[in-house]
């Protein structure tokens, strides 16, 4: 099993950035896949980032694809998430999921493992 916690949220103006955080604990975590959600007030929880175990792959929503990079330090057991060119439509709480499944996982059922979500909020 694995255990995540999210940090680095905060309040930030438009054009501004923003890096969170997650950390893992479990000592098998480059045996995870790891992805960044996101959950606007109203709407359904959706896909942002996902990184293969070693990291050597990305892959991003197309609505924030060029303005974010996830990326991760197995020896840290953290995966990170640097946002910038913030729109006040990336106004969301973020969660970090892990799935021991092989493959590109968009969904949310994908992912076995949850933290608690970090608030992101852009001001415009």
């Amino acid at each position: 099993q694995v255990q995540l916690a999210e940090s680095g949220g905060g309040l930030v103006q438009a054009g501004g950035s923003l890096t969170l955080s997650c950390a893992a604990s479990g000592r098998t975590f480059s045996n995870y896949r790891l992805a960044w959600f996101r959950q606007a007030p109203g709407k359904e929880r959706e896909f942002v980032a996902q990184i293969t175990r070693t990291g050597a792959a990305t892959y991003y929503a197309d609505s924030v694809k060029g303005r974010f990079t996830i990326s991760r330090d197995n020896a840290k057991n953290t995966v990170a998430l640097q946002m910038i060119s913030l729109k006040p439509e990336d106004t969301a709480v973020y969660y970090c999921a892990a799935t021991v499944s092989l493959g590109l996982r968009i969904g949310v059922g994908d992912y076995n493992y949850w933290g608690q979500g970090t608030q992101v909020t852009v001001s415009s």
